[in-house]
């Protein structure tokens, strides 16, 4: 992806990247895993699924492409119900706040619920959000992706999506947009960085000191 295109749209990913939702999660995969009959994941092997692709991860655990819509509308249910024990993570507010006063389009892209995410973001930050692409797709995020570009006018070339996982990767590259891993999410840094994607970040000012670069 050539970085000579100035950045006008940023994309989020919102659970591992905006929200800190990975021990939450933990402690409802084994109700998930019984339910949708897939393995459930023992204490030791979470660190070893860090390092899988978001992919690999699925094989592993045995999940039908099939189910996996009907997962993720159960488990916007539970995250509707636990909204209140999900906090943003550290950053993300003042993330959201410096990127808009630079005059940054926001967008966020997630398999959540657009209600789940304004109660976790709060009125104020999610206020920031100029478009939001939510819920589960048999297809992915690349369609989302899309819409989020049609909506607001903006060339994929012009737009940097940042999430935690290798899918989100793979999705921005399908639509040609620049891919943003933070690696204070669920992947760990070497599954995301051999995938080279355009920009990491360790810390929510990584973001802004690149955004700020590149900005149109």
């Amino acid at each position: 992806m050539s970085e000579t295109v100035q950045i006008r749209l940023v994309i989020f990913d919102f659970d591992g990247t905006l929200s800190d939702s990975g021990d939450w999660f933990l402690s409802v995969v084994d109700e998930l895993a019984r339910k949708f009959r897939f393995r459930t994941v023992q204490p030791g092997e979470v660190e070893m699924l860090r390092h899988r692709s978001s992919r690999e991860v699925i094989d592993f655990l045995g999940i039908s492409r099939w189910k996996m819509p009907l997962i993720a509308r159960y488990l916007r249910k539970l995250v509707g119900r636990n909204a209140h024990q999900i906090e943003l993570f550290p950053g993300t507010p003042d993330l959201l706040e410096q990127l808009s006063d630079m005059g940054m389009k926001i967008a966020l892209v997630t398999s959540n619920s657009e209600t789940n995410a304004r109660r976790i973001l709060g009125p104020q930050h999610a206020a920031r959000i100029d478009f939001y692409a939510c819920g589960s797709s048999l297809f992915g995020k690349a369609p989302k992706f899309r819409r989020v570009l049609k909506k607001m006018g903006i060339p994929a070339a012009a737009t940097l999506a940042i999430g935690d996982e290798t899918r989100d990767i793979d999705a921005a590259r399908e639509v040609g947009m620049r891919a943003g891993s933070v690696l204070w999410g669920y992947a760990s840094e070497a599954v995301l960085i051999a995938l080279g994607p355009d920009a990491t970040f360790r810390e929510p000012q990584d973001i802004l000191d690149y955004v700020a670069a590149h900005r149109g």
